[in-house]
C-alpha cells in the first residue's frame, strides 16, 4: 500500500485542487472569452488576468464567485507554456468554509462545459468521458501504474464482465456531485483485460473484482485507505446509477489527502499573491500594511534608544577611568610596556644565577699555579733523596 510523504502537508478542507491539459489552440483566448461571458451573466462576481513578468507565454487568471449561503470562493488558474502534448493548467480554489461537493465545479468558472481542456495532466485521458484501456498489454500496465500514483485526480477502473449495449457506455461522471465531475478519470477494462489490469495493480495492493470496479489509491493517506473498502463487487452497466461505486468515490474524496505535487506553490500564490480585491479587501490590506510599517518603525526607534543609552554609559565609564588614571601616583600607573611572561622571568633568573657562579670559578693563572704546585709535590713524593740533599 502506498504511503504519503510525511513532509507533504494535507490538503485543507476549504481547498479544491485540479490539474489538466488543454490540447487545442488559443487556450488563453478561450479562458478570456469564458470568464467575460460568465461575468456578464452574473455567474461570477469578477475576474482579472494577472500579468506575468517572466514568461510571456504563461498566463494566470483569477476569479471570484459566491456559492449557496453567500460563501465566497476565490480561484486561481495558471496556464503553462505550450508543449508537445498541449498546455497544462493548474486550478486551485479556496472557499470561506469547508468545501461542499454539491457546489459547482470551479472548472466550469473558467472553461466551457466541453472543450479541449478536458484532459488529465498525467495520462492525457478525458475527465468526463469513458477511457478504454489500450489493447497492448504493456501500454495498459504502464497506464494503470501511472494512474495509481496520480494525486490530482481520482482514478476508477471498471471491468466489463460481458458485452453491453449503448446504455452501458454512460460515463460515471453523470452521477457524481458537481464538484467531483472534473476530478475523476474512468478507465474501462474489456472482458479479456481483467488479468492484465490485476497484474498492473499488484504493486499497489489493489485487486479489481470481475465485473466490478475499484478506486485507485493515488496519494491518499495510508491510514484512511483500504483497498477492499473502495472496491465494488458488481457494477451493472445497464444505464442505471451505480450507487455503490458513486458512494465509494465520495468516501475516497472525503479522505484526508496530501497536497499533490506542485499544489503547495499554487496554494501559496493563491493566498499571498492574490490581486483581485474588492474595495473593502484592498482597504483592509492597506491597513495591515500600515500596521506592519508602524511596528517596524517602533522597533527601529527602540533599537536607536537602546544604542544611544549604551553609548552614553560607555562614555561615562571612559571618563571615570581617565579621571582615575590622572589622579593615581606615577608608580601606581600601569606600565606601558608589555608584561613579562612567567617563562621569561624564569629564564632571566637562571641567567642571573649563572652570572653569580662565575665569581667562584678559578681564573686561568690560578689554575696554572695550582697545577705546577701539584706536579712538584708529586715529584718530591716519588724521589725522597731530594729531601736529603
Amino acid at each position: 500500500m502506498p504511503t504519503s510523504p510525511a513532509a507533504r502537508p494535507t490538503t485543507p478542507a476549504t481547498v479544491w485542487p485540479a490539474r489538466g491539459r488543454h490540447v487545442g489552440p488559443d487556450a488563453e483566448g478561450v479562458l478570456r472569452h469564458t470568464l467575460r461571458q460568465l461575468k456578464d451573466d452574473h455567474v461570477i462576481d469578477d475576474f482579472m488576468e494577472v500579468p506575468d513578468a517572466g514568461d510571456s507565454s504563461a498566463y494566470t487568471f483569477e476569479a471570484r464567485w459566491r456559492v449557496p449561503d453567500d460563501v465566497t470562493v476565490r480561484a486561481r488558474l495558471s496556464l503553462a507554456p505550450h508543449t508537445g502534448g498541449g498546455r497544462e493548467w493548474t486550478l486551485l480554489a479556496e472557499a470561506e468554509q469547508p468545501w461542499d461537493t454539491a457546489w459547482p465545479s470551479p472548472v466550469t468558472r473558467f472553461w466551457p462545459e466541453y472543450g479541449d481542456w478536458d484532459h488529465n495532466a498525467a495520462t492525457g485521458l478525458s475527465l468526463s468521458r469513458i477511457n478504454t484501456l489500450p489493447e497492448d498489454d504493456k501500454d495498459a500496465r504502464r497506464l494503470l501504474k501511472t494512474s495509481a500514483h496520480d494525486g490530482w485526480c481520482i482514478h476508477v477502473v471498471v471491468h466489463e464482465a460481458m458485452a453491453h449495449d449503448e446504455r452501458g457506455r454512460l460515463p460515471l461522471a453523470r452521477w457524481l456531485p458537481p464538484s467531483l465531475r472534473h476530478r475523476v478519470v474512468e478507465h474501462r477494462a474489456a472482458p479479456h483485460q481483467l488479468r492484465v489490469a490485476q497484474w498492473a495493480l499488484r504493486d499497489v495492493d489493489v485487486t479489481l473484482p470481475r465485473g466490478g470496479a475499484v478506486v485507485l489509491p493515488g496519494t491518499a493517506a495510508s491510514s484512511g485507505y483500504e483497498a477492499e473498502d473502495f472496491a465494488v463487487r458488481t457494477v451493472f452497466l445497464d444505464g442505471s446509477e451505480p450507487a455503490d461505486l458513486v458512494a465509494a468515490v465520495q468516501r475516497f474524496a472525503a479522505l484526508p489527502r496530501p497536497l499533490p505535487d506542485g499544489a503547495d506553490e499554487a496554494l501559496t500564490a493563491l493566498r499571498e499573491d492574490w490581486r483581485l480585491l474588492t474595495l473593502r479587501e484592498e482597504l483592509a490590506r492597506e491597513r495591515q500594511r500600515v500596521a506592519r510599517y508602524a511596528e517596524a518603525l517602533e522597533a527601529m526607534a527602540k533599537s536607536r534608544d537602546l544604542y544611544r543609552e549604551a553609548a552614553e554609559r560607555a562614555n561615562e565609564a571612559l571618563a571615570v577611568y581617565r579621571e582615575f588614571a590622572d589622579a593615581a601616583p606615577a608608580e601606581q600607573q600601569p606600565s606601558a610596556t608589555r608584561p613579562t611572561s612567567p617563562f621569561q622571568q624564569l629564564t632571566r633568573t637562571l641567567e642571573r644565577l649563572k652570572d653569580s657562579t662565575k665569581a667562584f670559578r678559578p681564573t686561568a693563572t690560578d689554575q696554572s699555579k695550582e697545577d705546577t704546585n701539584t706536579q712538584s709535590t708529586d715529584r718530591d713524593r716519588q724521589d725522597p733523596s731530594r729531601d736529603t740533599e
